[in-house]
């Protein structure tokens, strides 16, 4: 697989104690790949990752894998805040649901792929930490978004997607279980439940995504608390 390099200014150490345990997928939100890699790049936007997507597929390298890319923010997954030191951020060029999201092209998932296996061979990243910016972030972030593929990548194991049954009586659950059951798979239970559902919808009920509680929606919630 062939990545080019472009060294970005904008990272920092790991801590001793730091574990690569999780792989967080991004989109830009930018209008194309060459504003992307200069924001990247720029030591005044304090705002990196391990690699770049653009949409033909071509990866570029921005930060060592072994250090700390600038990619997170202010996140949770599972009772962690330092989600930048434990993470391989990976940036898709995408311009996002500022400047007109639109799915993302068939060369930069198939490049995706490629090196997401290459990042889940060097770590012992389980299935369910392979995540989308709005899982850590549900209140301030959408990406990488209800278009992102989240299914396919699982088939080709990239993640995690729940196997499931509904039952034409499945029920929805009360909110107490609901908030349970999401911050046992890994949302943080003090953001909005609102705003964790719709993270949640937008990665495992990509074709309902409102923040209601259907009886599907409750049933993968329920779903994915199991492999916790």
């Amino acid at each position: 697989m062939k990545i080019l390099q472009r060294p970005s200014p904008n990272f920092g150490d790991r801590t001793n104690s730091s574990i690569i345990d999780k792989l967080i997928f991004h989109y830009t939100g930018m209008k194309s790949g060459k504003d992307s890699l200069v924001r990247m790049g720029d030591s005044t936007s304090e705002v990196s990752a391990h690699y770049f997507i653009d949409e033909d597929g071509t990866i570029t390298q921005l930060v060592d894998e072994e250090k700390r890319a600038w990619h997170a923010g202010v996140s949770f997954w599972a009772g962690e805040t330092d989600i930048n030191g434990q993470s391989i951020g990976i940036e898709l060029q995408n311009p996002g649901h500022e400047w007109g999201y639109r799915e993302f092209p068939e060369q930069q998932i198939d490049a995706l792929v490629g090196l997401a296996i290459e990042v889940l061979i060097r770590h012992a990243i389980p299935a369910k930490n392979v995540l989308g910016h709005s899982d850590i972030a549900p209140e301030r972030k959408q990406d990488p978004g209800e278009l992102f593929p989240w299914q396919r990548l699982a088939a080709m194991n990239v993640g995690y997607w729940p196997k499931y049954e509904l039952e034409p009586t499945s029920p929805n659950i009360a909110d107490c279980k609901l908030r349970e059951n999401l911050s046992s798979f890994g949302y943080n239970p003090e953001s909005p439940l609102s705003d964790v559902v719709t993270a949640f919808q937008r990665h495992f009920r990509s074709t309902n995504v409102d923040a209601t509680v259907d009886s599907e929606t409750a049933l993968l919630i329920a779903t994915c608390a199991k492999i916790a």
